[in-house]
């Protein structure tokens, strides 16, 4: 039986997300055998890795699931949510709303299709301050209105959903039962990983042209990011093919540096969570394709 649907490479993220629950397990296990300073130094890797897995395994997992067997993706699905703390359901269908719009900005409604768009709650056609931005984004989503959304089309899938975040809850319990001080401790970087998350796709998107295909989003071609991140640098190339397995998006990017160039496809030095400290967003000016 074919187990993996894409490449064998595949193992890398599953191990990978597999290791990453084992770590979430061990914060609590072991919070009353270390010193506070050792738990806040693991609590700021934990903030960064909810981030890396969204970014990474998670994102990579809904374009391109890694399973044949479809059995075998509920599996993983179900196990990616207890790790980074909500429904891969849920954000199944939150991160396809974000390539139908592709970061577009307010209609004359004051709407967007994408509901991550950094233009979103921008004025004046520009975006939004990357600091509330940053660390409003997580109250945002309303999960009675995804639910709705996704049970209208796909019933079973909105309550796979539902029993993802049932399932989350219970880890949480049991976190709380065995070691309540732990649980609260890694509270606030719990919520700083989804901050880190969302830095991460503002500025996969400042900069980026939302009327451009080729252009809609901002890549990072840093060699030692993509290998440890899966390849979400290739972000504008990306966006431009949804489906590209994330080990072919560098042959992609060869293929069409060129219309890139001609596009004006923005480019910058660093991992997308350091966007800010780009010198190609200070060089580029702040907010070029704001109208």
């Amino acid at each position: 039986m074919k187990i993996f649907a894409h490449t064998k490479w595949d193992t890398v993220p599953v191990l990978a997300a597999i290791a990453h629950l084992a770590f979430n397990i061990h914060l609590i296990a072991g919070f009353e055998s270390r010193p506070l300073w050792q738990s806040a130094v693991l609590g700021a890797v934990y903030a960064v890795s909810i981030s890396w897995n969204i970014n990474s395994i998670s994102h990579n997992f809904i374009h391109t699931p890694y399973f044949k067997p479809k059995w075998m993706n509920y599996a993983f699905s179900l196990l990616e949510s207890v790790t980074i703390g909500f429904s891969q359901v849920y954000y199944h269908w939150v991160h396809m709303r974000h390539h139908s719009g592709n970061s577009d900005r307010p209609n004359e409604n004051g709407e967007t299709v994408d509901l991550l768009s950094i233009y979103k709650h921008g004025k004046n056609g520009e975006p939004e301050n990357v600091f509330s931005y940053t660390f409003l984004s997580f109250f945002r989503d309303d999960i009675g209105d995804i639910h709705r959304a996704i049970a209208s089309k796909r019933p079973f899938e909105a309550k796979w959903g539902r029993l993802e975040l049932i399932a989350f809850v219970v880890f949480v319990l049991l976190a709380l039962f065995y070691d309540w001080k732990a649980a609260f401790f890694f509270l606030p970087f719990y919520y700083l990983g989804n901050c880190l998350s969302s830095l991460n796709g503002y500025y996969e998107h400042l900069n980026g042209d939302p009327d451009e295909p080729i252009a809609w989003g901002v890549s990072s071609h840093n060699s030692f990011y993509n290998w440890l991140w899966f390849g979400n640098g290739y972000h504008a190339e990306h966006h431009y093919r949804p489906k590209t397995h994330w080990t072919k998006l560098k042959n992609f990017h060869e293929q069409i540096k060129q219309e890139q160039e001609v596009a004006g496809t923005h480019v910058i030095s660093t991992c997308h969570a350091l966007g800010f400290m780009a010198k190609e967003n200070r060089q580029q000016g702040e907010f070029p394709h704001a109208s």
